[in-house]
């Protein structure tokens, strides 16, 4: 089987591409395993690198020609071999980074065009479809389950021009067909999506006599087999068009193509984000772990014990990515977050119940918030604590405004409760203050007017304009007991040594504390401004975030 299609010139990538009828296909099978030490032919003298100019503008080369990270988003990042791949030789890959962020995977192929002669300056941002579309250009997209950190990938096309690949030591599967290979044929390797670094291994030369059709078979190995259901798979647009083609073309079963899917999640995230951020291994009952950066809630008749921790504390200033990568519009209820200064590495599962408000009444600090706005699947938000303390969200890329005040002179780890229409969640990584990659853009809650806060507003009645519980359900608490460190920063007007009382209002900072709320305990405001809090709606306790029951005007003796 043979590719034809109009030719073009080796610099075509100077100007508009021509249309062309190619389309990718992906029909996994698999031949005898290869043997170990088998060689055919001498190797290409030259060792294998990647071509050091004709590169995407995201990427990063290391000087040996042999590494490639992308620096940022989720494409730009086409490279190509600096020398011709000759028939049965592999090409081996080690994945040295992952970005759980995105979807989609590596795109492997070839083409016949020289490297040197293509201006990178004009290269598309995507292999798949914008190079696959034109005379000379052949790649197809690995699936995600087999793009993890430190697995090897090898592929090479045979005189058939079938290309095959192998992940570790699994058996080979043939990947598409119908490369031209009458001509010289240079390896294509897009760092797209999921793969954000690369490393070339060499090559090899496969012997052969072990690709013979008779070999070919339909069953695969259990331990590559992919999910006929799993959204993740790899889609590209010839994917689609196949699809449509066949009479598949609904849209119940047809996914949106990966690069429009990144494409809109781009516009959501910073250029680049840290990926260092996981789940704990800790989790509620009802909670299973996809990877390190995506947890689901099983199904489960009423009460679920769905809770789940970061692996570590929070930075002051850091802001967390969260996608709702599944939700299920059948049921009501929404996603519960929180950070506690409690250690989730001294807990048992346990220990955990299954209304996340009931930790308030545990020793350490923990405040419980609930997202104010229904969610749905592919929704991001981001959860920032500033230097003041005060937890921020954003929701698409919206401010939403601040949520809760917490005490952040301790280690704050996040947590979550994937109630309601949530069903699967995942970390798409982090940015922190002082990083100039993440200061530029719109969807950090600290990137866009800083709301106002109930202690700094200068308003006649900050109370009612900020809202310190207002914005969504929350209670926290350091403790069961008026003693407890406060969640909120201490001002800076609070007198130091001058009596059990502080003199001013927490909230007007105006008149001076006379009121003792009940039932926590604390006494820390005036008696009009406490009568402006208990009449709120879900009104709480300035200092400890508890509901609160009355208020009680105190009368000094002196």
């Amino acid at each position: 089987m043979t590719r034809t299609g109009p030719l073009i010139r080796d610099n075509s990538l100077g100007g508009p591409f021509p249309s062309t009828s190619h389309r990718c296909h992906h029909k996994p099978k698999r031949c005898l395993p290869i043997q170990c030490g088998s060689v055919s032919g001498p190797l290409p003298i030259s060792p294998l690198l990647f071509h050091p100019n004709a590169k995407g503008s995201q990427i990063v080369m290391d000087l040996a020609q042999k590494t490639v990270k992308r620096q940022a988003s989720f494409c730009n990042a086409i490279t190509f071999s600096n020398r011709p791949i000759a028939l049965y030789e592999q090409v081996r890959l080690k994945i040295t980074k992952k970005q759980c962020c995105w979807s989609g995977a590596l795109r492997l192929g070839f083409t016949s065009k020289d490297p040197s002669r293509i201006n990178p300056d004009n290269l598309p941002k995507y292999a798949c479809p914008d190079l696959v579309s034109q005379s000379g250009f052949w790649a197809k997209a690995l699936p995600e389950e087999f793009a993890s950190e430190g697995n090897i990938i090898a592929f090479w096309a045979d005189k058939k021009g079938r290309v095959f690949y192998r992940i570790n030591e699994s058996s080979p599967m043939l990947f598409f067909s119908g490369v031209r290979t009458a001509e010289p044929l240079w390896a294509l390797i897009d760092v797209y999506g999921l793969t954000r670094g690369v490393q070339l291994l060499g090559s090899e030369i496969v012997p052969p006599d072990c690709l013979r059709p008779r070999s070919f078979t339909t069953v695969r190995s259990s331990s590559l087999r992919r999910e006929a259901d799993d959204s993740r798979l790899s889609v590209s647009l010839c994917d689609l068009n196949l699809q449509q083609e066949d009479g598949a073309s609904s849209s119940s079963s047809c996914p949106i193509p990966q690069n429009s899917l990144n494409s809109q999640q781009s516009s959501l995230l910073p250029a680049a984000l840290e990926s260092d951020l996981h789940f704990h291994q800790l989790r509620g009952a009802h909670i299973k772990t996809l990877d390190e950066q995506t947890v689901a809630r099983s199904e489960h008749s009423r009460e679920e014990r769905t809770l789940v921790f970061t692996n570590r504390p929070l930075r002051t200033g850091e802001t967390v990515f969260i996608k709702v990568t599944k939700s299920s519009p059948s049921r009501s209820g929404s996603l519960s977050y929180g950070v506690t200064s409690c250690d989730p590495a001294v807990l048992r599962p346990s220990d955990l119940p299954y209304n996340p408000e009931a930790l308030v009444d545990r020793k350490e600090f923990w405040a419980v918030c609930r997202v104010p706005t229904p969610l749905q699947s592919s929704d991001i938000l981001g959860f920032l604590v500033n230097q003041e303390g005060e937890v921020i969200l954003s929701h698409n890329g919206t401010n939403v405004g601040m949520q809760v005040c917490v005490d952040n002179s301790r280690p704050l780890w996040m947590f979550f409760g994937l109630h309601g229409a949530v069903t699967q969640l995942r970390i798409l990584g982090s940015t922190h203050v002082g990083d100039p990659r993440a200061t530029s853009n719109p969807s950090s809650p600290s990137s866009s007017p800083h709301p106002s806060s109930a202690l700094g507003s200068g308003s006649s009645d900050p109370v009612l304009n900020g809202g310190l519980c207002s914005a969504a359900h929350c209670s926290s608490a350091g403790g069961t007991t008026p003693s407890s460190p406060a969640s909120l920063p201490k001002s800076p007007t609070f007198p130091s040594g001058r009596g059990p009382w502080p003199d001013e209002c927490s909230i007007c900072y105006e008149n001076t504390v006379d009121t003792v709320i009940y039932a926590c305990g604390h006494m820390c405001l005036c008696y009009t401004c406490g009568v402006k809090l208990k009449k709120m709606s879900n009104a709480c306790c300035p200092i400890c975030r508890r509901q609160i029951k009355d208020i009680i005007k105190t009368y000094r003796s002196t």
